[in-house]
This record gives C-alpha cells, structure tokens and sequence, in this order.
C-alpha cells in the first residue's frame, strides 16, 4: 500500500496537477491539506472520475483536507479534533481503507510568533497528540499523515540561520513533535534518511525551488503495527517543478 501525504496549496488551482499525479503513480491512498475549498466545491467528480474515492473536510479559502482511495470509498472515521468546540478550522479527517487507519493533518503554521497564531499552534498540537494516544491504544496499523508545519531537526532545512524565527523552527514546536513521536510513532521518511537533506516544501519566494532551498515538514508517522509494514519512504520531489505547481511535493509511504 502506498500513502501519499500532498498539500496541494488550493484544490482548484492545482486539480490538473493532482489528477496528473494520481493517473501517473496511481496511489492507493492520497491526503490532501490545504484544500482552501468548501465542501459544496470540492471537485468530487474530477476525483471518481480519476479512479478515486473521496471523502474531504472543506473550508471556503482556508485550510481542508481530504483521503483520496483508488477504487474504494474512505470509511470516514473522524473529522476534527476534541479539545476546543469553538475551532472551526478544518484541518483533521480520519478514515479506515484497507484496514489501515490513516489521518489527514494540517497542523496550523503557528506565524508570527509570539502570539495567538503560535499559541493555537501549541494547543492544536496538543489536541492531536491525545487523539494519536488513542489511536495507539487501538493496536492497528495507523498513519498520521500531513503538513505539520514543523521542521524537527536541523538538518531538516537549507538554513538554520534563515529560520530561526520561524515558528516552524522554535524550540516548543519541535519539542511537541517530539513528544508525539515519543508515544511510540515511527517518522517513516527520517528511518529511509536519517542523515536529513530531503525537504519537502519550497517556497514560490526568492527562488527557493531553483536555489533547492527547501525543508522539511510533511511527514507520515507509523504507528508500531505499520512501522512493522514499512518498504519505503520517499518525496516525488519532481512535481514541484512542474508549471502551477503546489509549493509542497508529494511525500509517500510505502507499506507491506
């Protein structure tokens, strides 16, 4: 089974690069973030007619995300997180395809900080690490797959200097990760790398794809039943250049 995690930065703007990816590596599974569309637009139809099931958490010009399957309808099991009734930021959605359960994140960015953005941050971090305790505590195969918009090491950027700033850099935000990887999950592209360098994610500014002045904050973290499954890990980082592209290239798991 191969497991996609892609933020598309706008379902819209970059379906033809989507249904491109989908008819050229054929995903068994795909999460989207970042679908900035409701529910009433996602484009449902472009998805089945692709070959792919869909089930999508949408906001009108922010955040959504979505679990695509090819050839099977997601059984949706959850979407947002407990914690703070008053959020309506769509960014989680959980689904069963397979009998694997997979989990579409889009971790807030958390700029500027300090203050309310980094904040929510933090709380939505903590929120998600209760829901992955628990979804340990099932004992299946898990894959919590997104943008957590956290660089966790320093080997994880171009430059350490230029992100210092950053929330995606500061000392609580990998702190959090950290913490949630500590509950026993596995960061599937850092065991097939772990001297770092890969990014997933350039930036449209300064000429960051030309320059490959980019990091790394898309990952897939395993739960110790799918660690077991682990083949291979890897970014299709090839679709980044393509025209109109998404900022984040496709990153992907691959399980037994």
């Amino acid at each position: 089974m191969r497991i996609t995690s892609y933020n598309v930065n706008g379902i819209k703007a970059r379906l033809p690069r989507l249904i491109e990816y989908l008819d050229e590596v054929k995903p068994d599974v795909v999460c989207l973030q970042e679908l900035k569309s409701s529910d009433e637009t996602f484009p449902e139809r472009d998805i089945r007619d692709a070959g792919y099931g869909a089930i999508w958490h949408g906001q009108k010009g922010f955040n959504g995300v979505a679990i695509l399957a090819r050839g099977a309808d997601p059984v949706e099991r959850l979407r947002g997180l407990e914690g703070e009734p008053e959020d309506e930021h769509s960014r989680y959605l959980e689904a069963e395809v397979d009998g694997v359960v997979i989990a579409s994140i889009y971790l807030p960015n958390g700029n500027p900080q300090p203050g309310p953005k980094f904040d929510y941050k933090l709380r939505w971090f903590e929120r998600l690490s209760a829901r992955a305790r628990a979804l340990l505590g099932e004992e299946r195969a898990v894959v919590l797959a997104g943008d957590y918009n956290v660089i966790a090491n320093d080997d994880d950027t171009y430059s350490v200097r230029a992100m210092a700033s950053d929330a995606l850099m500061q000392p609580e935000s990998r702190e959090a990760y950290r913490r949630l990887l500590s509950q026993g999950w596995t960061d599937s592209l850092r065991t097939r790398f772990p001297g770092g360098g890969v990014w997933t994610f350039w930036d449209y500014q300064a000429g960051a794809w030309q320059r490959d002045a980019g990091f790394r904050i898309d990952h897939l973290l395993l739960s110790p039943m799918a660690a077991d499954r682990l083949v291979d890990a890897g970014v299709d980082k090839a679709y980044r250049g393509r025209e109109k592209a998404s900022d984040h290239a496709p990153t992907w798991v691959q399980l037994r």
